[in-house]
């Protein structure tokens, strides 16, 4: 036995040899750059509520925890097990495919994540924990067998969009009206929001085209061409931002409405640009043009929550 351990260690890292994955390769599998969207979203969610409540500096923290570190997290370490077949074959590195997290490890990771995820958010209210299950069961069903809904881009992006924007919006509002179910207009915009998100999720799919085709998933980019999916992905963000101008005028929030319809009008010089080179400008709009509906995102939660009136 004592030789065959030293063997081990000479081909593969001693966390492997012993069967054990450091702290270390599962936070990299939590992937905490990509916590990022939901945590604004919820940022969003929690000042679109107003400042009438009070509630704690900690229920603050719990749910930024909750919508990043435990929710999306789950996300990718749910993705990262279900994908390790093709990452072995494009990115040997990760933790999965390199053994630095051995065995059933990442999977049991999952389960146990998920699980954490969904009792933290029940001692946060009960629409705080509904948005919760129904954003971790869409992670799972992107990623997971039967239903994968990463192989088809139309249904994954809707999925990924949904639990990144919308939910984690709903989980700030409800949090700081005390667990109850945020009213219409914030759900509404949420949603709103959700949808433009796809055409994000959209753009996002161009950096990894190439494999996409090779692997069958269909990602807009590899189903319609890139050009034709550049459109798509505007359409996408463009139309329901213009539905928030509408109703933040509607709802007589006139400066607000302002506020994002300057964002939109940026957004289109910078899609004018993207459309004339989607292949090379892709990554530039992620930057750009990103950066400014989730400024426009923060500009509606402050008209919705009334912080000027």
């Amino acid at each position: 036995m004592g030789g065959e351990h030293a063997s081990m260690d000479q081909s593969a890292p001693a966390s492997v040899a012993v069967g054990r994955a450091s702290p270390g390769a599962l936070l990299e599998l939590l992937k905490p750059i990509t916590w990022f969207p939901p945590m604004w979203a919820f940022l969003c969610g929690w000042v679109s509520a107003g400042p009438g409540t009070a509630p704690t500096a900690w229920a603050l923290l719990a749910g930024i925890a909750l919508t990043g570190p435990l929710v999306c997290g789950a996300s990718q370490v749910v993705n990262d097990w279900f994908d390790k077949d093709v990452d072995a074959l494009n990115e040997p590195h990760r933790p999965i495919p390199s053994g630095r997290v051995p065995g059933n490890t990442a999977l049991h990771f999952a389960v146990i994540w998920t699980v954490i995820a969904q009792i933290w958010a029940l001692m946060l209210g009960t629409w705080v924990a509904a948005a919760t299950c129904l954003g971790l069961l869409l992670a799972w069903a992107y990623s997971a067998p039967p239903l994968r809904l990463k192989l088809n881009g139309w249904w994954g992006n809707s999925a990924v969009a949904l639990s990144y924007e919308g939910l984690a919006w709903i989980t700030g509002a409800a949090i700081v009206l005390g667990g109850k179910l945020p009213p219409s207009p914030i759900l509404m915009i949420a949603l709103l929001y959700s949808i433009g998100a796809h055409g994000i999720m959209t753009l996002n799919d161009f950096k990894s085209v190439y494999g996409d085709l090779r692997m069958g998933i269909r990602s807009l980019p590899a189903q319609l061409g890139r050009e034709k999916a550049a459109r798509v992905a505007c359409v996408f963000m463009l139309i329901p931002q213009l539905c928030v101008v509408a109703l933040l005028l509607h709802w007589q929030l006139v400066l607000c409405a302002v506020a994002v319809s300057s964002s939109v009008l940026a957004q289109l010089l910078a899609m004018r640009r993207l459309l004339s080179d989607p292949e090379r400008l892709a990554p530039w709009y992620n930057a750009t043009g990103v950066s400014l509906y989730v400024a426009g995102m923060m500009a509606t939660a402050v008209g919705l929550g009334g912080w000027f009136a």
